[in-house]
């Protein structure tokens, strides 16, 4: 019976990975509840397999040997010394955890390790366009920091500890507010209550232009052309930008979205009141970015964590280590 309902269970979760790699149906696969059921499903075998499982398989080994014991005393009693028969053989082979405990409770350290990590400490994540660039690159493997600004409950995401507030100048990762199933990586540009005004592909906040210094063009492969680089003071460091001479200053189709009524767009750019518990972010690479001038503001409940390594570039190696 229990061989039965595992393979169920564990067909039911390949089918759930199957249909969401091939986009069968429409399905959104999420990763995080994916790994929170599989987290649950295996501590229950591993429970089982501790307290129920294993003591009756130890039980009837002990049995066999009582049995083997017994036989072989009055074997010698009957004046025979060899026994035929190998209990020892049998005892091992009862132990043995069947192979649905294998592929359930055996997993469970691994994926409760994976849960915890992923949850609650450091989230890997593949820099997928190159709306960051050059501070991160198509193709960086990132890690986020999940309790900067305070420890999330996984897949509701519900605060449960307070941490940092996110400042001027963080590369955060957050769920994208028009589908909060993908996650976007951007920098925090506003915080509540500042005033941000993107005029002229120059940036202020709260009235005080930003400091800007040029920077030797970038040249970007993907792209096989050269950008103007700055250098830019936002937040206690600094870090750098792309502008594109040839695009407009303007920001044509913006979105509908909660609290627009606090910009005002114009054919020099745009101009956000931030309000409480949202942030106005943009992506460095300015003219290649879609961000808050587009879709809006993010809410403090959509923050997943702040980026801060990157870990692998597979074809650029001297891409591992912090960045700003």
């Amino acid at each position: 019976m229990m061989s039965t309902l595992t393979s169920l269970i564990l067909a039911a979760f390949l089918a759930y990975i199957g249909a969401w790699y091939f986009n069968i149906g429409g399905i959104e696969g999420n990763f995080a509840l994916l790994l929170l059921l599989a987290t649950v499903v295996t501590g229950a075998y591993w429970l089982g397999e501790r307290f129920y499982f294993l003591p009756r398989r130890r039980q009837a080994a002990e049995a066999i040997e009582a049995a083997a014991r017994q036989r072989r005393d009055e074997l010698t009693k009957m004046g025979i010394a060899q026994v035929d028969g190998d209990a020892e053989e049998a005892r091992t082979r009862l132990l043995m955890q069947p192979w649905w405990l294998d592929w359930t409770a055996g997993l469970f350290p691994v994926i409760a390790a994976v849960f915890v990590l992923r949850s609650f400490l450091f989230e890997p994540f593949k820099i997928p366009s190159g709306s960051m660039i050059p501070t991160l690159l198509v193709g960086d493997l990132i890690l986020v920091n999940k309790f900067a600004y305070g420890i999330r409950l996984p897949v509701i995401n519900k605060k449960i500890t307070e941490g940092d507030k996110p400042q001027r100048g963080d590369v955060m990762v957050f769920r994208y507010p028009p589908k909060p199933s993908l996650d976007y990586i951007k920098r925090v540009v506003g915080v509540p209550g500042d005033e941000v005004a993107y005029l002229n592909k120059r940036l202020t906040i709260n009235g005080k232009p930003i400091e800007t210094k040029a920077l030797p063009d970038y040249f970007d492969e993907d792209a096989v052309r050269y950008f103007k680089q700055f250098e830019e003071s936002l937040g206690s460091e600094s870090h750098r930008l792309l502008n594109d001479p040839d695009r407009p200053a303007f920001v044509p189709g913006a979105d509908d979205f909660a609290f627009k009524s606090n910009c005002t767009y114009t054919v020099e750019g745009v101009t956000c009141k931030v309000p409480e518990g949202q942030y106005f972010m943009m992506g460095d690479n300015r003219d290649n970015s879609l961000d808050s001038r587009y879709w809006g503001f993010v809410p403090d409940e959509n923050i997943v964590g702040k980026a801060f390594f990157v870990w692998m570039n597979f074809s650029n190696l001297k891409r591992i280590g912090t960045f700003k």
